[in-house]
C-alpha cells in the first residue's frame, strides 16, 4: 500500500511547551499526557479533542522544570494552547505550562524553543516567618520548605 499523496497528509504544528512546578515533583510523560487529554476533553468536547489530536512527543522534567513537544492539528494551535493553558495540575502536584513557541517540524521547536533551563537551582537556608528554613533558590526565586509544602518567594521578600 503506497502512502497519501503530500497534499492528502494531515497538516501538523508542534507546540514547544515549558512545565514548572515545586522542586520535589515527580511527572513523567504518560501523566502529562493524559492530564493534556483531560484538559483538551473538558475545554472542547469529545469531537474537538478527537480533531485537535494532540500527542506528547518529546517530554523530560526534573527538580521541578520540564519541556514538552506537543503535536497539535494546523488548525486546531489556538485550541491546543487552550488546553495547555487550563493544566494546573498533575498527579496532586500543582504546575504552570507555557508555550513557548510553535514549530512545523519536531526539529524546529526543539532547536528553537527547547533546552533553554534556567539556571541551576543550590539548596540554601533562609529565614522566612522568623525561622531557618532550608530552600531551592534558582536566580531571584526562592521556594521555601515549609512542613508540609512550599512556599514561593523572591529575593526581595526575604530581604
Amino acid at each position: 500500500m503506497s502512502p497519501l499523496p503530500k497534499h492528502l497528509r494531515p497538516r501538523w504544528r508542534y507546540l514547544a511547551v515549558e512545565v514548572t512546578s515545586w522542586p520535589d515533583s515527580n511527572i513523567d510523560r504518560r501523566e502529562f499526557q493524559r492530564e493534556l487529554w483531560r484538559a483538551s476533553r473538558g475545554l472542547h468536547g469529545d469531537v474537538g479533542s478527537a480533531r485537535e489530536n494532540l500527542r506528547v512527543y518529546g517530554f523530560s522534567f526534573e527538580h521541578g522544570y520540564g519541556e514538552a513537544v506537543v503535536r497539535v492539528g494546523r488548525s486546531f494551535v489556538s485550541e491546543g494552547r487552550a488546553a495547555l493553558a487550563t493544566i494546573d495540575r498533575i498527579n496532586d502536584h500543582p504546575v504552570g505550562t507555557r508555550v513557548t513557541g510553535v514549530s512545523g517540524t519536531v526539529r524546529g521547536c526543539e532547536e528553537k524553543y527547547l533546552g533553554r533551563r534556567p539556571e541551576p537551582k543550590a539548596e540554601s537556608t533562609v529565614v522566612y516567618a522568623d525561622a531557618s528554613r532550608p530552600a531551592v533558590v534558582a536566580g531571584d526565586c526562592v521556594d521555601i520548605r515549609l512542613a508540609d509544602a512550599f512556599v514561593g518567594a523572591t529575593s526581595l521578600d526575604l530581604g
